[in-house]
């Protein structure tokens, strides 16, 4: 049977958007090294509910690293100390028997907290919207290999596609940007021959969106170093790429001369 730790929790808590918060320190033994760190969560929340104290807030649903609901800052890290590795699949053995641990919702300022360490991340369901998608006629469905894409081709859509939209590359960027989300969301469709009849449209759409709520990259590389599915920067690079030559598409369609 693995050995219980005794841990120390300084846990943010907000009663709700705009109202002032402060970090409050809980007593949490009894942790199993085996536990998640949501499980552990949920275990301070336990007792506090037993206490008659009210549990604090935070997101999870699936707990399998798919969906992307969870995400904490902990100890000033964007989903804990274990890379490539989200919040619901860090594990207790982490860290070490006595630990204090300083857990926080996402910092940034288009993710307004909702209560404690729950965060609105809505602002990147709106860059979806503007163009993260394909629009395709309804029908019966084509056969799988209908069209043929090069297997590097496929191997780095599918890379852009991992991403699960946590917002750990906001949370960790020293300038709140969300360039890593928009150009893996972009390319995974840009990438592939189904994406290019919207291919211009989509990219100016997302990227005018993302510049709306989120702010610029500088190339710092804490997206990368944060993001759950190491998704690589090098999607950033495309993302620039196809936005200057979207920009300089429109100009030709609009008969603007170029300087």
């Amino acid at each position: 049977m693995s050995e219980k730790m005794h841990m120390e929790l300084k846990v943010w808590r907000q009663a709700g958007p705009g109202q002032p918060g402060r970090f409050v320190t809980y007593d949490a033994p009894g942790v199993s090294p085996d536990m998640s760190f949501l499980e552990m969560l949920d275990l301070v929340n336990e007792r506090l509910v037993e206490d008659g104290e009210e549990p604090f807030a935070f997101d999870h649903d699936c707990r399998e690293g798919i969906c992307g609901s969870c995400g904490l800052m902990i100890n000033g890290q964007a989903h804990g100390p274990e890379r490539a590795t989200a919040t619901c699949q860090l594990h207790m053995r982490k860290f070490s028997d006595g630990d204090q641990v300083t857990v926080e919702p996402w910092r940034a300022a288009a993710f307004p907290v909702i209560k404690d360490l729950a965060v609105d991340r809505s602002t990147l369901d709106r860059i979806v919207e503007a163009g993260g998608y394909i629009t395709v006629a309804t029908g019966s469905a084509p056969d799988a290999n209908l069209i043929p894409i090069p297997k590097p081709v496929a191997d780095a859509s599918m890379d852009a596609a991992a991403c699960i939209g946590c917002g750990a590359c906001v949370a960790a960027c020293p300038n709140g940007a969300a360039q890593l989300f928009t150009s893996a969301k972009l390319q995974h469709l840009n990438l592939l021959p189904q994406g290019q009849a919207e291919r211009w449209d989509r990219t100016i759409s997302m990227v005018e969106e993302m510049e709306s709520f989120f702010g610029s990259c500088t190339n710092h590389g804490e997206c990368e170093e944060a993001c759950p599915k190491s998704i690589s920067i090098d999607f950033i690079a495309l993302l620039n790429r196809d936005y200057v030559r979207a920009q300089l598409k429109q100009r030709r369609l609009a008969g603007q001369s170029f300087p």
